[in-house]
């Protein structure tokens, strides 16, 4: 997995793991403290910031990926491209950036924010809660993604119809079609009316 000075960050000097920090934010955005990572997404789950990406290739196909099954929170689910959180005081858009290459092996050749949602999604299966303000961001992509795979069980590109085939057949995460919903405007202005989205 590639390592940036982010994440080396999460191993101490004596190799021991230390906790993933997240930022805690009011309703506003506004960032008001931080905590675990696994702790703010406990019921009832303590609103936080993250961020989802769209990748699209040149014939407007999303890129999704379907979360490993190793994850402690939705694992096998499909979901959007990449989605995560910023560590405290990094921009959203910096970590997108960030996870996309660390996630996927690639970095788009476009990346535009596309507006903020606010949700609390339960996830069933996990127990666990999503409170989360999150950044969105669109894209295009060039290059064939490069999973790694303790993050990444499986890609694919898929059309706008065959997501609707897609989603009724598998599992996807809950907050998937709160964050595709939010993003749409961004999406039909980078890939054009006629691919569906």
């Amino acid at each position: 997995m590639p390592t940036t000075p982010a994440s080396a960050a999460d191993v101490s000097p004596n190799g021991a793991a230390e906790p993933i920090m997240l930022e805690l934010v009011d309703e506003s955005g506004t960032t008001i403290g931080t905590a675990e990572k696994l702790s703010a997404h406990l019921p009832p789950g303590r609103l936080h910031r993250a961020f989802s990406v769209f990748l699209f290739d040149s014939s407007g196909r999303l890129l999704l990926q379907q979360r490993a099954e190793g994850k402690y929170h939705s694992p096998g689910v499909w979901s959007n491209t990449c989605c995560g959180h910023p560590y405290p005081g990094e921009a959203p858009f910096a970590a997108a950036a960030r996870r996309t290459a660390e996630e996927l092996g690639v970095s788009p050749s476009l990346l535009c924010e596309a507006g903020t949602v606010r949700y609390n999604h339960p996830d069933p299966a996990s127990g666990l809660v999503e409170q989360e303000f999150n950044h969105l961001f669109v894209g295009l992509v060039q290059a064939p993604p490069q999973p790694d795979p303790e993050e990444v069980g499986g890609t694919a590109f898929v059309s706008a119809e065959e997501l609707a085939r897609l989603h009724a057949e598998r599992p996807f995460s809950a907050w998937f079609m709160t964050v595709l919903d939010a993003a749409r405007p961004a999406i039909r202005e980078l890939t054009g009316e006629s691919a569906g989205w």
